[in-house]
């Protein structure tokens, strides 16, 4: 018989450690597309790599040991600065995120996401946004996104799939 796993706090990777793990295997992210009232989607303008310069959404890597609604609770509020719920979330579903880049610029080492994208349509405005991650955000239509040169072709396939309509769900 199996053991039953025991629950563990959520472990961040040091600088080294999370090297080793881009170099060698694929990371595990959520990824938040957030609509306003008016059905914009939020985007912000990345200040590292992968992705650097280029509007995208907010999201982040899950933990080791962080259970996916921990870690989307976690990844809202260090990105929007704001507490979200998974039971409020629609989920889009499984995308798969290759990049030559990865967040140190160490060369010769890509990076591969597997992410999970989901939905949300907060019930209240959204105030100070974070700066970590991004330089700035701006609301954008979901048409004019899929248009704009400067959004990133990974962000842009979230409201691109045919089964997802570009509006009130």
């Amino acid at each position: 018989m199996g053991r039953a796993m025991t629950e563990h706090a959520p472990r961040k990777l040091d600088h080294p450690a999370l090297i080793q793990v881009v170099k060698n295997t694929p990371l595990v992210a959520i990824d938040l597309v957030i609509r306003n009232a008016r059905d914009e989607v939020l985007l912000g303008l990345r200040t590292n790599e992968p992705a650097k310069g280029f509007w995208f959404v907010p999201g982040g890597r899950i933990c080791k040991n962080e259970r996916i609604h921990d870690a989307f609770e976690r990844i809202a509020n260090d990105e929007l600065g704001t507490r979200l719920s998974i039971e409020d979330a629609r989920f889009l579903g499984v995308f798969e995120h290759l990049y030559k880049e990865n967040f140190a610029d160490e060369p010769d080492i890509g990076t591969h996401y597997v992410v999970l994208a989901y939905e949300v349509k907060p019930d209240r405005l959204l105030q100070e946004l974070p700066r970590s991650q991004h330089s700035q955000y701006r609301w954008q239509a979901a048409n004019a996104l899929l248009r704009a040169d400067d959004v990133h072709p990974n962000t842009k396939a979230y409201l691109a799939r045919r089964d997802i309509p570009d509006g009130p769900a």
